[in-house]
């Protein structure tokens, strides 16, 4: 039976059952849907603060009411729910999953140690390419680096904004909703009242987030379930009672009435309608949690038709009160009977949507920081059952603090929404652009229809986007100046660690030198295991031979550890490890690379030693098997030793090793034995040419009488073996590189700076590598690194 790569996709598919997909759509309310359903509480607020007012002709009520309706139709339901979400990465959605999926069929990766057995994880391709793809912008996008740097800046500058919007959402959804006092309270009691009543919310808010979104977020759904059916119930009261004609306000023809009258003031306006789909970048962000299918519907029959009907009432309300005196906000067409509890709602519907999307900032910056482009920060992962939920102490902290001085310092709507509506604007333009080149990498789809796509709803977006630019002094430069300094941080960041690598990959070690190290030069080999940690997947980094240097011995057991990403979401368990040898088996050296997707959760030390040491017995006991193979039929186990010395990895599975009569492995270049479990044990060849062809080879194992060859490999496996555990017992040492980086002295003054200062900076006040690995302080031994780049 051949192993079936295609048979083990990361998602579920039970998902496909009615059932479940109804069941998922009700728990997406909560989770996705939180920041889009409270944003009636600020949209028409923001968009009569200033720039337009409110006549007796209702022509710019009416005006933004059929913005507001086509901008929700156009964006989040025709853009994200039947065109962006069905770019998914093995179900993830996200700007590092267009990303990732662009790097997968186009070489513009920038991650450094890059294999060709990255390719054959089951996770890691699922579109099958035309016989000739030959597209002339995949050409163009792979043949220069400037491109590859460009690509990496704008996925950058979207992750940027996604921040922003972590700090600017919390901060006007909790102010908009706490404003409802207004209408129950004088004007003085007002002022001082609402931003106290609001920072204690976001206090409360970011206090409570170490505890995880599975603790209470069996509440979300049924708040978001019930605001929404507040606000549609409240719409079609108002529409009823006020005026039932609204719905021909929905024409395009008000746009252009709404437009002819107000002029450049109307254009400016657009900065506070763009907020009524704030939150729709979520709908693709959250996809993993979800299904297609759960979101869309969702979206589709519960979520537009309620915010259609909440806006329409709001409209009608307006269209019969034009007191000069009547501030617009979303409680005054509340009837004042009901404006309590509907105010006690809408703050918990903003506590909601606040928090999906903290979660999200969460999420997205370990992104960053496991594709290199983040500083290291510490990481909880807040629930064993639902994969994904993280909590980042520090940078939950910095967002409270953040949040908190921006509701203190604008005071107002109008300034939160000119800085949250830009942010979401430039998020959803990098969508567009990396989708576009989705549909003509991935999809093969023909340039012209990524172009039509891209210029249809880029210009839509770039209305917007150049309206929110014109309040760039009013609230608009926090989210560009804080898109700046994380840019430079983490391209910072990233571009020192591309350096450290190219000089790791310069200045590693030959293999004959390690072989050399013994007796001989006073070298002795000490009791237990040495985990030496790299980032080079071949070769000996030069940390380790530092290390030998100045301490003269080292572990009887040796493996050097290369924790590595890879541009896709996940990594099955039974293909996360590869490991070979280093040197014959009788130097007891090792190599073991352990692959995670961006998304994957790092295991915690504990379990990464006692599943590092059953991966490496594994290893051993089917190299052995595999050398009795070869020594039965070629009568030369030492040629064997040798092949496997420096080039061959074998992906070792979570499955325990069993002898059972049948053998199969799926191979590259060269004859081998797998393990009878699926995805259990491969072989793959490193640094083996693009173009190697992928056989399918299988083995029995005859049921003779053992010869004095399989006797003899027999005992040397057993020794082995015995010399791995007796090394456990003996303790595990992690070695580390302490990493000091230096610019060289004919580099320019800017490369100076960012290097020797700027990066050395964040360097020392973020997590160590110890740290961020789970390495216990007694276990540790550091080896000091300068690298001059």
């Amino acid at each position: 039976m051949l192993m079936d790569l295609e048979s083990h996709k990361c998602w579920d598919t039970s998902k496909d059952s009615w059932k479940t997909i109804l069941l998922l759509a009700y728990q997406s309310l909560g989770v996705v849907y939180g920041d889009l359903g409270i944003s009636p509480l600020y949209v028409y607020t923001s968009t009569f603060a200033e720039d337009i007012e409110h006549s007796e002709t209702n022509e710019e009520i009416f005006g933004a009411l059929s913005f507001v309706f086509w901008t929700l139709t156009l964006v989040p339901l025709f853009k994200y729910v039947f065109v962006v979400l069905r770019a998914d990465d093995n179900g993830e959605g996200g700007t590092f999953a267009l990303y990732s999926l662009i790097c997968r069929h186009a070489k513009v990766s920038l991650l450094p140690n890059r294999q060709h057995a990255d390719e054959a994880l089951s996770t890691y391709k699922m579109e099958e390419p035309p016989e000739k793809d030959t597209s002339r912008v995949k050409m163009v996008l792979e043949k220069y680096k400037a491109l590859h740097t460009a690509l990496l800046i704008v996925v950058l500058l979207g992750t940027c904004m996604v921040i922003g919007d972590g700090l600017l959402t919390p901060a006007i959804s909790v102010f908009s909703a706490v404003s409802g006092l207004e209408v129950s309270m004088s004007k003085k009691h007002h002022q001082y009242a609402v931003i106290p009543i609001t920072c204690f919310v976001l206090v409360c808010l970011f206090a409570l987030q170490h505890y995880g979104t599975h603790r209470v977020g069996f509440l979300f759904a049924p708040i978001v379930l019930a605001w929404l059916l507040c606000i549609s119930t409240l719409g079609l009261y108002n529409i009823f009672k006020w005026n039932r004609h609204v719905y021909k306000a929905l024409s395009p023809y008000y746009m252009f009435k709404f437009l002819k009258k107000t002029r450049i003031s109307g254009w400016m306006s657009l900065g506070g309608i763009l907020l009524c789909i704030t939150g729709s970048e979520a709908m693709f962000a959250d996809l993993g949690h979800f299904s297609y299918m759960a979101i869309q519907i969702a979206f589709t029959f519960l979520v537009y038709p309620a915010l259609i009907l909440a806006y329409m009432g709001q409209a009608a309300y307006l269209s019969q009160h034009h007191d000069s005196e009547l501030q617009i906000s979303f409680y005054v067409s509340v009837p004042e009977s009901v404006r309590w509890p509907v105010l006690i709602l809408a703050i918990l519907a903003s506590v909601v949507g606040s928090q999906a999307i903290i979660s999200g900032t969460f999420s997205i910056i370990n992104q960053s920081q496991s594709l290199g482009c983040f500083p290291r920060v510490k990481v909880v992962h807040t629930s064993d059952k639902i994969h994904g939920q993280v909590y980042i102490p520090e940078i939950n902290w910095i967002l409270m603090v953040l949040c908190i001085a921006v509701t203190i310092g604008f005071r107002d709507t109008k300034h939160m929404g000119n800085a949250s509506g830009l942010a979401v604007m430039t998020v959803m333009l990098v969508t567009t652009c990396l989708t576009s080149l989705v549909m003509i990498v991935c999809w093969h789809k023909p340039p012209v229809l990524a172009l039509c796509f891209l210029l249809f709803f880029g210009s839509i977006e770039m209305l917007y986007f150049s309206a929110s630019l014109t309040k760039f002094c009013e609230g608009a430069w926090l989210p560009i100046l804080l898109a700046l300094f994380l840019m430079i941080i983490m391209f910072l960041w990233h571009y020192a660690t591309i350096k450290k690598y190219e000089y790791d990959l310069h200045n590693k070690v030959s293999l004959d030198w390690l072989l050399a190290l013994g007796p001989s030069l006073g070298i002795a080999r000490v009791p237990g295991i040495g985990l030496v940690f790299t980032d080079l997947t071949t070769g000996i980094p030069a940390n380790f031979s530092r290390f030998v240097t100045n301490l003269p011995a080292y572990h009887r057991v040796l493996v050097f550890v290369c924790v590595k990403s890879v541009p896709v979401p996940h990594v099955p368990a039974a293909e996360r490890y590869l490991v070979g040898r280093v040197g014959p088996s009788a130097h007891r050296s090792y190599r073991c690379i352990v692959r995670y997707g961006y998304r994957d959760v790092h295991q915690d030390v504990d379990s990464f030693e006692s599943e590092l040491v059953a991966r490496l017995a594994d290893f051993i006991q089917y190299d052995w098997y595999r050398s009795r193979r070869s020594s039965i039929s070629i009568e030369d186990d030492a040629s064997h030793s040798n092949e496997s010395s420096g080039h061959r990895l074998t992906v070792i599975g979570t499955t325990g090793f069993t002898i059972q009569p049948g053998y199969e492995s799926v191979q590259q270049a060269s004859v081998s034995v797998g393990f009878p479990t699926v995805q259990s044990v491969t072989d793959v060849i490193e640094m083996e040419p693009m173009n190697v062809s992928e056989r399918r080879v299988r083995f029995a194992i005859d049921d003779e009488p053992e010869s004095d060859a399989r006797s003899e490999v027999g005992v040397q496996m057993q020794e082995e073996l015995e010399d791995l555990y007796a090394a456990q017992e003996a303790g595990i040492a992690f070695i580390l590189g302490h990493s000091h980086v230096r610019a060289k002295q004919s580099s320019s003054v800017l490369k100076k700076l960012a290097l020797n200062y700027g990066y050395n900076f964040l360097r020392r006040n973020c997590r160590g590598p110890d740290v961020a690995l789970k390495v216990p302080p007694v276990s540790l031994l550091e080896v000091g690194m300068v690298y001059i780049v």
